[in-house]
Formats: structure tokens, sequence, C-alpha cells
């Protein structure tokens, strides 16, 4: 199989740098910006956040519909990123302002834009893990096209994290609400451009079936498909517990560190996680892929472990940014891996029922799992600061501090634990690979023979 071009590979990546550029706002920084900047109480904050999951639940399939049932003389993925570039930078800009409004208002307000930036991103990151399957048929191209998105995930994010907050304050002057208005904006600007340059270089080379399929044709694809829920419901589960992990830094560092200066040297420490991630494909050469996943989430839960070490040695920074660092580390196999192997489930649908829902199941199986955990993540640990009495600005109780404390470690310690059980059955799965790519090639050869004999 022919390699893909660096063309299309830092193309590939651009697609990601765009996505977060604004998306990293939106996990990392929204529920500080409503709780502190916005002064919503955190439990309104985690309705907000879980209120949004359940439009999810609506939007993403429906979107993954939408993707499967069109044609363009662009294809079925590229085109998106052309028409939805500007819609979602609008609505990432108009997320982080906060107009003088009553409370309730302001409150109806973060919710109608979060949610539809929300919609929209699901819309245009959809499209960039769609497009993995049309751009390669080879499994291991696969997972070297995902690294390179990882390496624009990543730092999309460190970009963000090094420089958002330190933007916010040096536009803001000492007011975060003018900070964040005139902030944001340039960072959808560059979004928008990058998303233009994946759309121009991207091309889908992979043939596919142009017969059109009945509106919910696409759902036949998730018939049988394990490999798939597989995938699903460990995303699903490890997405909750890394936004729950990132959601409390601000508080963390500020309120039980009293160390405000370290939120942007502990967030940006995610890009570490581009020097496990640049060496899957090695690493899946050593080994399974399904042992590459898998230790990636338990050393995720390590990490969690020497955090928690950390607060118990008095607060020790070093131990402290130890675990936090291994974690990052860990999270470059924990998350790239489902990302590849989402594309090998599209073919594993294909091969087992005839339906190609490349769509569907990545809009269901990445875009939906990121935001549900977004939303989940983000939520719980709201829920558990405003139940211990958290209040913005002041000095806060034991009982707070515990609360922080708790919603940094513990809980995505569980959910990387929990994210683990459902991984170590896909090995059966990952040795149909070849055979399935064989015959599928087999039946596309035949099919062309015939359209054409």
């Amino acid at each position: 199989m022919e390699k893909t071009s660096y063309t299309t590979r830092f193309s590939y990546a651009a697609a990601d740098v765009a996505g977060q550029l604004l998306f990293c706002w939106i996990m990392w920084y929204a529920p500080y910006f409503y709780t502190d900047t916005c002064k919503i109480n955190p439990a309104t904050v985690g309705t907000i956040l879980l209120l949004a999951r359940w439009v999810d639940a609506i939007d993403a399939p429906v979107w993954g519909v939408i993707f499967d049932k069109t044609r363009s003389r662009w294809g079925k993925s590229r085109p998106w990123f052309l028409w939805l570039s500007v819609p979602f930078a609008t609505f990432g800009v108009l997320t982080f302002l906060a107009p003088e409004l009553s409370y309730g208002a302001k409150v109806a307000y973060a919710a109608l834009t979060y949610i539809g930036c929300n919609v929209l991103y699901t819309g245009i990151n959809t499209p960039v893990t769609s497009i993995l399957a049309a751009l390669t048929a080879d499994p291991h191209e696969r997972v070297t096209l995902t690294t390179f998105r990882m390496f624009g995930s990543k730092l999309g994010v460190l970009i963000v994290n090094l420089t958002g907050l330190e933007m916010v304050r040096l536009l803001g002057q000492g007011n975060d609400r003018r900070g964040f208005m005139l902030a944001v904006p340039i960072y959808a600007l560059v979004s928008v451009a990058l998303f233009l340059v994946a759309f121009r270089n991207l091309k889908e080379v992979v043939p596919v079936e142009t017969k059109p399929q009945p509106l919910l044709g696409s759902f036949k694809a998730l018939k049988g498909n394990w490999p798939w829920l597989i995938v699903f419901s460990s995303s699903l589960l490890f997405w909750i517990g890394f936004i729950a992990r990132i959601t409390v830094v601000p508080h963390f560092f500020i309120y039980s560190v009293h160390r405000p200066e370290l939120i942007k040297i502990a967030n940006g420490l995610d890009f570490a996680s581009l020097a496990v991630a640049l060496l899957l494909p090695w690493f899946c050469t050593l080994t399974s892929k399904r042992n590459v996943w898998a230790l990636g989430l338990l050393g995720m839960v390590l990490g969690q472990v020497i955090v928690w070490l950390g607060m118990r040695a008095g607060h020790s920074i070093p131990l402290i940014l130890l675990g936090w660092t291994i974690g990052f580390l860990a999270s470059g196999a924990a998350m790239a891996m489902p990302f590849s192997l989402l594309a090998n489930t599209v073919d594993y649908g294909e091969w087992k029922t005839g339906v190609r829902a490349a769509g569907l199941l990545a809009a269901v199986g990445a875009a939906f799992c990121l935001k549900a955990g977004a939303g989940i993540g983000g939520a719980l640990p709201m829920w558990i600061l405003g139940a211990a009495g958290y209040v913005a600005d002041q000095e806060q109780t034991p009982a707070a501090l515990r609360a922080i404390e708790f919603s940094i470690v513990w809980v995505p310690a569980i959910c990387f634990a929990l994210s683990t059980i459902p991984v170590l059955f896909y090995g059966k799965f990952e040795q149909l690979e070849a055979r399935i790519r064989a015959e599928l090639e087999q039946r596309r050869t035949q099919g062309a023979t015939q359209r054409h004999g």
C-alpha cells in the first residue's frame, strides 16, 4: 500500500489544530469562565454542561446520517470543513461573551451559546474522523495519520493553554470579561484558516459505494459491530475521566495549592502526550493495538495515584506534576488509539452488513463520546463543588477543598480503570483486520468490474 504524502499528513493535522483552537476553550476553560467570570453557580454550570449532552444524543446521529448521505464533487466528509468553519468559529466567540444580563438571562445565554457551539463542533469534527477511512485503506497508515492528527490536536491545545489566559489578562487589563471577549476571536480566525487548508489539501481516495442508502440505512452498520461498541464504551468512559481531570485544574491550583501561575504549566503538560503518540506506529509493531490501548489507560490510573500521593505529602509540587505528566504521557496512547480503530470499525461494519457508514460511526463513536465526556466529566466536578459549598473568589472551606481534590484525582481514576475493561475484549477483532481488508478490496474490485463490464 502506497504511503500517504506529507501534505496529506500535515493537512490532516491542521484540521485538528483548527478544532482545538476553539474547542480547547470549551473543554478546559468554559466551566471556570462561567463560575468565576460570569458568576454562575457551579451546580447550574454542571446542569448546563449536562443539558448539552442530551442535545448531543440527538444531534450526533443526525449529523452522522447527514454525512453518510452527502454527495458532492469534493466527497462526503471534506466539504464540511468549508461549510461549517465560519459558523463554528462564530459560536465559539459568542460562547465567551459575557453580556450584562439578569442572572436568569445570563444562564439562558450561556446554555444556548454553549449548546450551539457543541452542535457545530460535532458537525465539523466528525468529518475529521470519518475522512480517515477515505484517505487510505491501510490500517497501519491509518495509525500514522492518527499520530499526525494527535500532533495537531496537542499543538492546538498547547497553544491555547500556554497563551489563552495570558491573552485574556493582557487584553483585559484586569477585566476578564473584556479579556475573553477580545482574545477568543483571534483563535477563531486562525481556526477558520486552518480548516480551509484541510479542505484544500485532503482528498478522499478510497472508493466507496455511491448507491444512496435509505434515510436510516446507515444504522445497519451498527448491527453486530462489536468492535465499534468496544471503542464507543471505552472512549465515553475515557473522556468523562479526562475532562473531569482538567475541569478543576484552575480551582485546584488557585484554592488548594495557592499557585495560580502553575495552571498554564499543568495544562501545557498535555503536550507531553506526543512523546507517546508519535511512537504509536512503532509500538503497534511491538505488540497488539489492544495492548497499547490498555497500557495507556492503566498508565493514566497510575498518574492519578501519584498525584494523590503528592497531595498526601503536603501538596508536593514535584510529585503532583510528576503524576500529572505521567497521566498525560499515557494519554498519548489512550486517546489516539480509539480514533485510529474507528476507521477499522467502519470496515468491519461494511464487511459484516454491506453498509459503509463512516459518518454515523464517527459521529457517535468519536464526536459524541468526546462531547458527552466534556459534559458529564465537566458536570460531575461542578456538582461536587456546588454540593460542598464552593464560592468563587473566596477562601474555600475544608469541605470544598476536599471536593476539589476528589474531583481532580478519584473521579478520573475510576473512569480510566473502567475504560480499560472493554478494551480487553478487542483482541479477537484486531486479528480479523487483514482478512476484512482483503475481502473488501475483492468486493470493490468485483463491483467496479460489474459496473464497467
